[in-house]
């Protein structure tokens, strides 16, 4: 049997569109996260659909938020995130605008990370229910380094409207 000297690291994705059949999209996304060389898709959460965040003239958007194992490095996983967004014909036109797939590293085992590709944990996700919603479904006991534990940030973003869709 073959065993690898990689560290594996666990990471957090978030996932969302709103743009041809965004539940396609990211259905056909989270397929795509479990093909990674060297990644392994452990869980998934339901899908949430939930209204545009500052630029409020397009559709709702779909969300969700993916844990894997990896033995890719953040930097290498983000290029990874990029190069399934433009297979979705991803374009970035401006910020908040509409998508057809979005792929986040929320988090990467405990790292804080902060350059000008890449900032972990993601610097928005704590103001989000549409990312805390899904992650606290997937990991309850989640600490997010810097921010302190998924449990007691969500309470800050119970006025945002989100609803979790009855299928992933």
């Amino acid at each position: 049997m073959f065993h690898s000297d990689k560290k594996y690291s666990l990471a957090c994705i978030a996932l969302g569109s709103n743009l041809e059949n965004p539940i396609n999209q990211v259905q056909q996304a989270y397929r795509e996260l479990a093909r990674l060389s060297g990644t392994d898709l452990l869980k998934r959460s339901s899908l949430y659909k939930s209204a545009p965040v500052g630029r409020l003239d397009q559709p709702d958007y779909i969300n969700a938020v993916a844990q894997i194992s990896t033995v890719l490095t953040p930097r290498e996983l983000l290029s990874e995130l990029l190069t399934i967004e433009l297979q979705h014909e991803r374009v970035r036109e401006s910020p908040n605008a509409p998508r057809t797939l979005d792929l986040d590293i929320l988090l990467y085992d405990g790292l804080q990370l902060c350059s000008e590709q890449l900032t972990i944990p993601h610097p928005r996700m704590t103001q989000r229910a549409f990312v805390l919603y899904p992650l606290m479904e997937i990991a309850p006991d989640c600490y997010i380094p810097g921010h302190g534990r998924i449990s007691q940030l969500i309470t800050a973003c119970a006025d945002q409207v989100i609803e979790r869709l009855n299928f992933s």
